[in-house]
């Protein structure tokens, strides 16, 4: 079916329809044998609170952007290749049910679909992609992904140490290694992690060590907490909020 559509004018009209929702400041979307699979509003787990995010799947790529205005307009477009991604599911909890994780080098975050059959058809079209891409380019897949962000309401407290208790002055952190919200003093450390960043970034003391030490062992990136169409460089914490996490 993608090569059918490959060169087709209905393909080629979609794809510009998403490039001007995106207005000037989104990248060309529409290069030769491109095609949009699918398209859809995912509530994404971002650091402060789920947001809803406009999701487009294309054969080679995932794209999504913040809503300003339903099915008309979107901003800051977020990329990425399908070569890196890997997929897997979250268990339902509470509010946050239909979830899958969205894992790359670079950025990891999980997404939530209105139904479970919703999450079966981006979960199915998406691994469908990936495994085409990979058998048409003779790659592996890829084996190291970015962390998992803990969202800031699952800590009141460092989850390294234990006994500081975020307050307006004790700020939480992220260790861009594992993942976990901790406080100032053990995140003082940086390391450079050149799949995220070109420059050093912020880790817990935990990881520091075994990355120093060459025998790190990555946390489980496996998190429990929290309608669409089908064709058959080192951030701060607080940029993240719009960006990584988002």
């Amino acid at each position: 079916m993608v090569d059918r559509l490959a060169n087709s004018e209905a393909n080629s009209k979609r794809i510009a329809v998403v490039e001007s929702c995106f207005g000037a400041a989104g990248q060309p979307l529409a290069i030769p044998g491109r095609v949009l699979i699918g398209e859809g509003v995912l509530t994404k787990l971002c650091r402060k609170k789920p947001k809803s995010r406009q999701f487009f799947l294309f054969n080679d790529i995932l794209v999504y952007g913040n809503i300003v205005i339903q099915k008309k307009k979107y901003n800051k477009q977020h990329i990425i290749p399908l070569e890196s991604v890997t997929i897997d599911t979250v268990p339902d909890e509470g509010d946050l049910r239909n979830g899958w994780l969205i894992k790359t080098p670079t950025k990891s975050f999980a997404v939530y679909a209105a139904t479970a059959t919703e999450k079966s058809e981006w979960m199915n079209h998406i691994g469908r992609c990936v495994e085409e891409l990979l058998q048409k380019s003779g790659k592996a897949p890829i084996g190291e992904h970015a962390a998992v962000w803990v969202p800031d309401s699952e800590a009141s407290v460092c989850m390294r140490c234990q006994k500081v208790k975020f307050t307006p002055v004790s700020r939480r952190h992220h260790c861009r290694k594992c993942g976990f919200v901790v406080c100032g003093p053990c995140s003082d450390k940086r390391h450079l992690l050149p799949s995220q960043s070109s420059k050093p970034v912020r880790v817990c003391e935990y990881c520091y060590l075994q990355l120093t030490s060459g025998n790190h062992t990555p946390r489980s990136e496996c998190i429990s907490r929290p309608g669409s169409k089908f064709n058959n460089d080192n951030l701060t914490d607080e940029e993240e909020e719009d960006d990584s996490s988002d």
